[in-house]
């Protein structure tokens, strides 16, 4: 019996689950879902910030996945594809928002202001707002390297397919926006967080 929680199944592996998946095996499509589910979640969440909207998000992309999955032919670059059906569902929302948007009344703004510098000891949740705050100073480029690698998981090579770029020039794209990410930080909240 396999185990389906593995985290990276082998790519011929995965080419059996899409092909079961898309003549309606529910436990292939369960497979899939649970191998990139979390992936997809974590790479919408560091990009809009919001877990609600980074679950619907995550919930239209395997509603698509499952529409185009009988039409889809493995080549080695499903996680890519789906990556990039979470983004443009992404930026579809984030645009229909926009154009929706309602203004936040100052009070709830002045409720979300960062702690004071003599406040209890940095706890996680702390570290995460400060990491992410970080991240939204670097530039969209070295966010999303970082992001696809970090919170979505992607191989390099995977990185590389779906961002249409030479390997090394993305490993050096990722070493320098790290770089950036670490000079973004407090020397203290940088070493805080490589302790974790």
């Amino acid at each position: 019996m396999s185990d389906s929680r593995e985290i990276d199944p082998t790519p011929e592996r995965l080419q059996r689950e899409i092909a079961a998946a898309a003549g309606g095996d529910e436990s292939a499509w369960r497979r899939i879902v649970e191998w990139f589910a979390p992936r997809v979640f974590g790479l919408i969440r560091a990009q809009c910030g919001d877990v609600e909207l980074a679950e619907e998000i995550t919930q239209s992309t395997f509603c698509t996945l499952a529409e185009k999955l009988e039409r889809y032919v493995e080549t080695g670059k499903f996680e890519a594809w789906l990556f990039r059906i979470a983004v443009n569902r992404l930026r579809d929302e984030m645009r229909r928002r926009r154009r929706h948007a309602v203004p936040i009344e100052s009070s709830v703004l002045a409720d979300l202001a960062p702690p004071s510098e003599d406040a209890e000891p940095v706890d996680r949740q702390r570290l995460f707002t400060a990491l992410a705050k970080a991240l939204g100073e670097l530039g969209d480029s070295d966010r999303e390297v970082v992001e696809l690698r970090h919170l979505g998981g992607m191989s390099f090579r995977q990185m590389a397919e779906h961002l249409g770029e030479p390997l090394g020039t993305l490993l050096a794209r990722h070493h320098r926006a790290l770089r950036k990410l670490r000079g973004a930080l407090r020397p203290e909240i940088a070493d805080e967080l490589e302790d974790l």
